[in-house]
């Protein structure tokens, strides 16, 4: 039998289930590190995927806790996509993808796996970013911890904070 060691995850083993819904729990505890929150405004929040697809995989939900699109205010929805393509800048400073994945599940039948609170996935993409390992083993090889990936993409966000701001008080 092969084995994979991933010592990191005893951890989410032995955790009791998370009561209420993740995305608000954690913009409400305000642990952007440990939570690997990149950025947060008062209507969209960008935080890093725990089991992540590709390193530099980001979530871009509303702060609103909803799972209806058009219950999202036009300048919700606008901030949204203006996050995500920010986020996708700043994936291409940082880590030279050659093509993103973006997509949303909305509901259970549409694959949510979170289905109250609506979030995009944004995916950085490189050639040869899949190997035998899923089809043959079943198994994905993510290689770069996400500590390293929040230290190499923070410091971008705090950027994107100081510009937004910046635009805020200009009207």
């Amino acid at each position: 039998m092969d084995r994979v060691w991933a010592p990191w995850r005893i951890e989410y083993i032995r955790q009791e289930p998370e009561k209420g819904c993740i995305f608000c729990n954690r913009i409400s505890r305000k642990r952007r590190r440990q939570d690997f929150i990149l950025y947060q405004n008062s209507r969209v929040f960008v935080m890093m995927n725990r089991f992540p697809y590709n390193p530099g995989h980001l979530l871009i939900a509303p702060v609103q806790h909803t799972a209806d699109l058009a219950a999202l205010s036009a300048a919700c929805r606008a901030d949204l996509m203006g996050i995500i393509a920010e986020s996708i800048e700043i994936l291409r400073r940082k880590m030279d993808p050659e093509g993103f994945n973006l997509g949303m599940n909305l509901g259970s039948s549409g694959g949510a796996g979170v289905r109250d609170h609506l979030h995009f996935h944004l995916v950085p993409r490189w050639p040869g970013d899949t190997n035998f390992m899923p089809v043959i083993a079943e198994v994905k090889v993510i290689p770069e911890h996400l500590d390293r990936m929040y230290r190499l993409l923070r410091p971008a966000y705090g950027t994107l904070e100081r510009k937004m701001s910046a635009r805020r008080k200009r009207g």
